[in-house]
């Protein structure tokens, strides 16, 4: 792969647009940042679950504050990549990786349900285990691979290129570099879920959207392995690496600020970081430690600032290291499992003790079977009538579903994605809400 092909500012649906001049406000990247910023599925994201449920007085993590936090980083990675790469390339748009990863970073969640992943395993289940199962004769193959195991990545491409009805061409309109940067997976459902290959842990385009991606993987020049499946876009990897920096810490003070974790063992945590550090960086950084003791919130947010700045660090050097093998598609790890081994064993501990402690705690448990019970319901209720149009009760409950999400088409499979594409796109405050209304839970006075 080369970068000459692999940065473009053509936008997708907007292929025959003139590039307005680069000494306007904003570089092309830079639009693309402003229009997810701007857009309705990016602000939604303020009432989606992270990890822990929606705050009440203690302030949490939402997918919102995750997703700007995941772009900041991103942008840190991008520009020391950019710094290094301009002295080996000519392409003057080498300068703007830091921008687009960062766009990137911001829509990487975009697609994931309400409740997260247990939104996700929601969808899936009613196909799997529920009504849902019945259908699977009305659907092709591939399309069944998507519906059995719905994924929130693929579900961000879906949202951020698709016609949905009403809109333009090529949905959010972004660049194929920026579009592609978001695509962790390139491959179709059926060829996904192989734990084996980083390229295919998952999948990243649904049956619908496999000539929109493959429309970006050739503009692109991406490595095909076969149909329907290629080699990820160099900067998937510093993408990846943002969201696994941020989420490995965040959710740890997180989970500090709610109690689950102590003050003590959350900076012993951190600290650990710094085991190696040379005696005289060492003795600076114990010096600011000292400074900030008697404020436990600063000095928890310094040693966080830390460890992500180091972590960032470490992840632009393997990225750097192994750069040939990504450029060859040979690299097949993630950056932040190629560290150091010192930060390395510092992060284990973070990842264990969330395993063990954070994620199996009794409420993001309940959040989880909430939301199961919950998107489950809606699942339910918005299939059945969607297949099934003509009783009072099921026109009813179609009009509750926003026009934009209504096909042309009327087989089975884009009936299906009409009720996913409304679902997917709740907040959880709505989803429950809705869901209590029409199974007469709560009923507003009359």
């Amino acid at each position: 792969m080369n970068w000459n092909k692999l940065l473009t500012t053509k936008r997708l649906g907007q292929e025959n647009f003139s590039i307005e001049s680069e000494e306007l406000a904003r570089s092309q990247f830079q639009r693309d940042y402003d229009r997810i910023v701007f857009s309705s599925p990016f602000r939604r994201l303020q009432n989606k679950t992270q990890v822990f449920p929606l705050p009440g007085s203690i302030f949490v993590h939402n997918r919102l504050t995750h997703s700007l936090e995941v772009a900041s980083v991103g942008r840190s990675l991008g520009n020391i990549i950019a710094n290094k790469l301009k002295t080996i390339e000519s392409n003057p748009l080498v300068l703007e990786i830091g921008t687009i990863v960062s766009a990137a970073c911001l829509a990487h969640d975009l697609g994931n349900p309400p409740f997260g992943h247990a939104g996700e395993s929601a969808i899936s289940n009613y196909f799997l285990h529920e009504n849902g199962k019945d259908l699977r004769q009305k659907v092709s193959e591939n399309q069944w691979a998507d519906l059995i195991s719905f994924e929130g990545n693929s579900n961000a491409l879906r949202t951020l290129t698709h016609q949905f009805h009403g809109r333009l061409d090529g949905g959010f309109g972004l660049t194929y570099s920026t579009l592609a940067s978001i695509v962790k997976y390139p491959c179709s459902a059926s060829l996904g879920n192989n734990k084996e290959n980083i390229h295919r842990k998952k999948y990243g385009f649904f049956n619908s959207e496999i000539d929109t991606f493959s429309k970006i993987a050739h503009e692109l020049e991406l490595i095909q392995t076969e149909e329907n499946a290629y080699l990820r876009h160099p900067l998937v990897y510093l993408v990846e690496a943002a969201d696994d920096i941020c989420y490995n810490i965040i959710d740890l003070e997180d989970a500090q600020r709610l109690g689950i974790i102590s003050f003590e063992r959350t900076k012993a945590y951190l600290m650990n970081f710094f085991n190696d550090l040379e005696k005289d960086k060492k003795e600076k950084f114990y010096h600011t430690i000292n400074q900030l003791e008697n404020d436990k919130n600063e000095l928890l947010t310094y040693l966080r600032a830390k460890v992500i700045g180091l972590l960032v660090y470490e992840c632009s050097e393997v990225f750097w290291e192994n750069y040939e093998a990504i450029m060859h598609g040979e690299f097949h790890s993630d950056l932040i499992k190629n560290i150091s081994s010192s930060t390395q064993n510092a992060l284990q501990e973070i990842q264990q003790i969330s395993i063990k402690e954070i994620y199996q705690h009794r409420s993001v448990v309940e959040i989880e079977i909430a939301g199961y019970k919950v998107l489950g319901g809606l699942m339910e209720e918005f299939v059945e009538a969607i297949l099934n149009p003509s009783t009072p009760v099921n026109k009813r409950l179609i009009s509750l579903i926003p026009k934009q999400y209504f096909s042309e088409s009327v087989d089975t499979y884009s009936k299906l994605q009409t009720v996913l594409d409304f679902v997917s796109g709740m907040t959880d405050l709505y989803a429950v809400d809705l869901y209590k209304k029409i199974k007469g839970i709560s009923l507003e006075t009359l």
